[in-house]
């Protein structure tokens, strides 16, 4: 990165630090999720009275095992836990842990034998993540400041790694996935939930759909997403959930006609969560999955 890239990358994580920070430390005492910086209640966009936009992005965590309500902030835009083949006995690391959420989830599934290990930049979130690993008695699960640009982790670690929603608001995404590529054993695997772009969205669209749901902020275009993944060296690319993010009706209105907005939808064109798949390779590699060569779609 150029010095005034560095300089734009470090204001955008003071910015995301600043923001995540206000979020841990607001109380849950109740136990739900607190307003996230997926919802347009939340600090990233305005205000709004129906209950049907309160969380654009994520999904439902109630029924996976480990799950912690107190972990719970409501900051992720998918399941990768779910979808992240993790056996037992499985060294895991979550990029951008938050308050511990997938760590616990991620902990039934490599279970005593195995160790979790959550990275997050944001002191008060690594704060609140440990209280929660001591109060659920979680030995095995612990919790490292530090930034996913430059991990304060060993290389070939992690059998595993996860993340939910966070890689979009990382500046430097092509560090960020090397870093992720250094951690892993060879022959290990990622399973990312995270914001991308399919398309062109009409002009002002993005930053309005930033300001009302701030989990959008840094997101890119799809096929550049996998074309990063695919440079830091990893293998066997595979989507395994895509979701559409409906934006509120009124928000598209503010650039579309009806029936624009009506062939806008039809193109396949918006703003989607993925789930994405892919692996380090091992002895043997795999051939390389590259973006457009219809593996990934």
């Amino acid at each position: 990165m150029t010095t005034t890239d560095q300089s734009t990358g470090d204001a955008l994580k003071a910015i995301v630090r600043q923001k995540y920070a206000d979020i841990a430390l607001t109380d849950s005492a109740l136990g739900v999720p607190v307003a996230s910086c997926c919802s347009p209640t939340s600090c990233c966009g305005p205000a709004s009275t129906d209950a049907s936009y309160s969380i654009l992005m994520n999904d439902e965590y109630t029924t996976m095992a480990g799950y912690a309500a107190e972990a719970d902030l409501g900051l992720g835009c998918g399941l990768p836990t779910q979808f992240a083949q993790i056996k037992p006995g499985d060294v895991v690391v979550d990029l951008g842990a938050g308050a511990g959420n997938d760590c616990f989830v991620a902990r039934a599934e490599t279970g005593e034998t195995g160790r979790v290990i959550g990275l997050d930049m944001t002191a008060p979130m690594i704060d609140r993540a440990r209280h929660n690993a001591k109060t659920l008695g979680f030995n095995n699960v612990e919790f490292v400041y530090g930034d996913i640009e430059a991990m304060p982790l060993p290389a070939a670690l992690a059998d595993v790694v996860v993340s939910n929603c966070v890689m979009n608001l990382v500046p430097n995404k092509a560090q960020a996935f090397a870093e992720t590529f250094r951690i892993l054993k060879p022959g290990g695997h990622f399973s990312i939930s995270d914001i991308v772009l399919v398309g062109a969205l009409p002009d002002g669209l993005q930053r309005d759909a930033e300001l009302y749901a701030g989990c959008v902020s840094g997101a890119i275009q799809q096929t550049d997403y996998l074309q990063l993944v695919v440079d830091a060296g990893f293998v066997n690319l595979q989507i395994q959930k895509q979701k559409v993010i409906d934006l509120p009706h009124d928000l598209l209105l503010s650039y579309l006609t009806a029936d624009e907005i009506t062939a806008y939808q039809q193109t396949g064109r918006g703003i989607f969560s993925i789930t994405l798949y892919a692996e380090k390779p091992g002895q043997t590699a795999t051939p390389v999955c590259c973006p457009g060569s219809g593996c990934c779609d």
